[in-house]
């Protein structure tokens, strides 16, 4: 792992919707083992520029380069398996936890690995018997804790997380923190956190703070 190395740059990336500025002129470089955090008040785009990240939303402006190429020359498959992105809301699907958990190994059709899922259930505290609950029965906090799970199955060249542990209790959102720095710095992955938690402010390698903008256009 060349720690030097820029992985992901983020080149004067703008974004405006229905005559409004939400972002302007964001520019910052992440490189592999780097933890990054993004900042700032409600409403200055924290959550928008992720997901421009994530290749979920074009920007207006600018390009975003991931390992040295522009992102909209690579497909969407390819790239979102490289760079993973943990919303505020989790985004669950089927029916069960398991549904949820086993989703990763299917789209690589490789054999559901139950040591592994068993030994994260059970690091954030949760039952094994939780992957026959609907996911209709979760909590906000264990909605956020499979969700995690599932994006970490297979560790991803970039993770984007987005206020992942606003629903946690105090302790669970130290063993987030715990993790994420692991991965970040033993196994170099890159990682992009939103959060308002001046815990994790306090141990990232950088922050970027993001301002409101004049939102409305003038002539």
């Amino acid at each position: 792992m060349d720690k030097n190395r820029t992985f992901l740059k983020i080149d004067d990336i703008g974004y405006s919707i229905d005559g409004k500025t939400i972002l302007e002129h964001v520019q910052f470089e992440l490189k592999l083992g780097e933890f990054k955090l993004i900042t700032g008040p409600s409403g200055c785009g924290k959550s928008t520029l992720l997901k421009i990240v994530a290749s979920l939303l074009p920007p207006t402006s600018g390009t975003i380069l991931f390992d040295g190429r522009d992102y909209a020359s690579i497909s969407p498959e390819e790239y979102r398996q490289q760079v993973s992105y943990c919303t505020q809301t989790p985004s669950l699907f089927g029916n069960t936890v398991y549904d949820n958990l086993f989703f990763p190994y299917k789209i690589r059709k490789l054999n559901f690995d139950k040591a592994k899922i068993l030994h994260d259930l059970n690091y954030f505290s949760l039952p094994e018997s939780i992957l026959e609950k609907g996911i209709n029965e979760l909590s906000g906090g264990e909605k956020q804790r499979v969700s995690l799970i599932r994006n970490l199955q297979f560790l991803p060249k970039v993770l984007l997380l987005d206020e992942i542990t606003s629903a946690l209790d105090e302790a669970n959102k130290v063993k987030v923190n715990e993790l994420i720095h692991q991965y970040t710095t033993q196994q170099g992955i890159a990682v992009l956190w939103v959060t308002h938690d001046q815990d994790e402010i306090m141990h990232a390698d950088d922050v970027i703070t993001l301002p409101i903008h004049n939102q409305e256009h003038r002539n």
